[in-house]
């Protein structure tokens, strides 16, 4: 069964003791990550730029129980470590950030948590990606991401976006459910290391009328494989799976 990212994400996982918790489920869609700058309020103190520790400026708006945590706890004249959802605005192609948390425990008075260091994968500028890939071009190295949110309301139709990612995937990567280790590069988000999980099944609704329209045949038969990776054996003789270091490769120059 595949679960989608709920709104109301926790800041930090009290268990796992990381701003970036473990899926909860094997297909779970999410697109999370950190990043350490300077959020400079616009008109409205929701909305504004986040400035990243490099540099690199990035629209952004503020979400939920944010704006409370700002007015107790955060100093906005220095930087912190910030929890985001990462987004793609479709006409402009550019990076966009919701802010939803921050990671400083020592600053929320949660003692039993500054202690704890960060995972290596989880640092400033680190990104979590798990969705559908629907959209891969190994000549621009460019991957486009469908992720399903969860309704916020009981009735409600579920909702996605599409993120786009840069680098490039080995295998049937269009329709896969795929997991991707993900670093901010200025406005780019770069791919470190990626790993198909399984095929998403097809809607019966999206089935063209050509398709529709054949007649079912009798007797049983067998599905045809879809290609899922197999997994590689390590030296204990368990199953591991097949996971794509450095992948990402810059688009060769025209002319």
């Amino acid at each position: 069964m595949y679960s989608s990212i709920s709104a109301s994400s926790s800041l930090y996982s009290e268990q796992s003791f990381q701003p970036i918790p473990a899926p909860s489920e094997p297909l779970q869609y999410r697109a999370i990550g950190l990043i350490r700058g300077r959020y400079y309020a616009g008109d409205h103190l929701t909305q504004g730029t986040l400035v990243a520790s490099d540099g690199t400026e990035i629209d952004a708006v503020l979400l939920g129980r944010m704006m409370s945590l700002l007015k107790k706890h955060l100093d906005l004249d220095v930087e912190h470590l910030w929890v985001v959802y990462p987004r793609t605005r479709e006409k402009e192609e550019n990076l966009h950030m919701q802010i939803v948390g921050v990671w400083e425990p020592e600053t929320l008075d949660s003692p039993q948590l500054a202690d704890q260091s960060l995972h290596p994968l989880m640092g400033d500028n680190y990104f979590s990606i798990r969705g559908e890939v629907i959209f891969h071009s190994s000549e621009t190295g460019v991957v486009k991401v469908k992720i399903n949110q969860a309704p916020r309301k009981k009735g409600e139709k579920p909702r996605s976006f599409k993120l786009t990612l840069k680098g490039t995937l080995m295998g049937k990567a269009l329709h896969h459910f795929w997991e991707f280790h993900v670093v901010r590069e200025g406005s780019d988000l770069v791919i470190q290391e990626a790993l198909c999980i399984a095929p998403v099944p097809r809607d019966p609704r999206s089935r063209s009328p050509r398709s529709m329209s054949r007649p079912r045949r009798s007797g049983h038969f067998k599905p045809r494989s879809v290609g899922t990776p197999k997994p590689i054996l390590s030296s204990s003789g368990s199953p591991r799976p097949q996971i794509q270091k450095n992948i990402h490769r810059k688009p060769t120059p025209e002319g």
